[in-house]
């Protein structure tokens, strides 16, 4: 009886490479991904509510191509901060202090595992599709970022865009980017678009949960 050869897990992932702040998936299409602030609806007044959902239908009927909004919710990881304050306990003179402190954390604790809280972030996915792609096989180091991270593509030539047809391709993204952060500021919602190390660290965790948190992550401030 044949025995089925497990395939790497690479081979499911959908991305080709991260390069220049733009991710070519395998399709050879190519995406940038904005990540967008929120926007505390609820405390608006009714006319500024009216004004929002306004400028955001204006946004999306704006549009002559396709986003995506992908909302990423993850259970809140306090471990780390817990540990900060147990170290500054420590270098306290006072014993007073210390006994806040050391009651502060276990409040902290009682409270995080009764109200299991759980951070989101705000993404939107910009995508673009080439007329046509002349991919080349080369092994002159053009290996993604994401590549040498996850061993995708390891043991063989690496597919990549001529320099030149890569830079015609993403200024168009790019003008579709400042299309959609505009869209978006008119709404009163900032996006900050993702460079290459940001959207390795995105993707890396994305497709390894259990390593998500332990790395930088981009912040945008609420409005």
């Amino acid at each position: 009886m044949a025995q089925l050869k497990a395939k790497p897990s690479q081979n499911f992932v959908p991305i080709q490479e991260i390069r220049d702040g733009v991710v070519i998936l395998k399709d050879k299409t190519m995406h940038a991904v904005i990540m967008a602030s929120s926007l505390n609806f609820a405390l608006k007044s009714s006319d500024e509510q009216e004004a929002i959902i306004s400028q955001y239908q204006n946004f999306l009927n704006s549009l002559d191509f396709s986003i995506q909004f992908v909302i990423q919710s993850r259970k809140l990881d306090l471990d780390p901060y817990l540990e900060t304050m147990r170290d500054a306990e420590k270098k306290l003179t006072s014993e007073l202090l210390q006994i806040q402190t050391r009651e502060y954390v276990e409040f902290i604790k009682t409270f995080v595992k009764a109200a299991n809280i759980v951070s989101k972030t705000f993404y939107v996915v910009i995508s673009y599709s080439p007329p046509f792609l002349d991919l080349d096989k080369s092994d002159g180091g053009l290996f993604s970022a994401f590549n040498k991270i996850t061993g995708l593509g390891s043991g063989s030539a690496a597919a990549y865009i001529p320099d030149e047809k890569f830079e015609e391709y993403k200024v168009q993204l790019w003008q579709r980017v400042e299309i959609v952060q505009s869209g978006l500021g008119r709404c009163g919602v900032r996006g900050v678009q993702l460079n290459t190390e940001e959207l390795v660290e995105l993707y890396y965790n994305a497709f390894n949960p259990g390593e998500a948190g332990k790395g930088k992550t981009p912040q945008i401030s609420a409005t």
